[in-house]
C-alpha cells in the first residue's frame, strides 16, 4: 500500500538545497553515482535505507560537534 502524501516539512527552508546536495554526495559515496536520475521506487529498501541512515548519522555527528564547540569540517 503506497501513500504519496509527504508530510515532511523542512523547518529551515534554506536548508533544503543543502540537504539534497548532501543526499547526492552520500549516495555517490555509497556507489550510487546516478542517484539523482534513479527511480527511487526501483531501489531496494536496503539501498534507500543506507542513504537515509548515513545522512542521519552525518547530521547527528555535525550537531554533536557543534554542541561541543568543535569546528565543523567541510
Amino acid at each position: 500500500m503506497s501513500n504519496n502524501n509527504n508530510n515532511n516539512k523542512t523547518v529551515v527552508p534554506g536548508a533544503k538545497q543543502a540537504l539534497n546536495q548532501m543526499k547526492l554526495e552520500i549516495a555517490n559515496e555509497l556507489g550510487m553515482t546516478n542517484y539523482q536520475q534513479m527511480d527511487k521506487g526501483n531501489l531496494t529498501a536496503r539501498e534507500n535505507g543506507y542513504v537515509g541512515g548515513y545522512m542521519t548519522k552525518k547530521l547527528v555527528e555535525m550537531a554533536e560537534k557543534q554542541m561541543s564547540g568543535q569546528q565543523q569540517q567541510q
